[in-house]
């Protein structure tokens, strides 16, 4: 049981890196992994990388 606890954990932080990587947030899709684990990995790398923010407010 220790060891699926190590794996479940670990890939719940590969997660939070990979939907970091892709523009997403880290700690959302870590306590996603939680509870859905691989499926949030599936998820993760199936949706499209989310489009580079400025940073700059109110333009438009």
């Amino acid at each position: 049981m220790h060891d699926y606890a190590v794996g479940w954990g670990t890939l719940t932080l590969i997660n939070a890196g990979l939907a970091q990587a892709k523009g997403r947030s880290g700690l959302n899709w870590w306590v996603a992994s939680l509870f859905i684990g691989p499926f949030a990995t599936f998820m993760i790398v199936v949706l499209n990388r989310l489009p580079a923010h400025s940073g700059r407010r109110g333009q438009g």
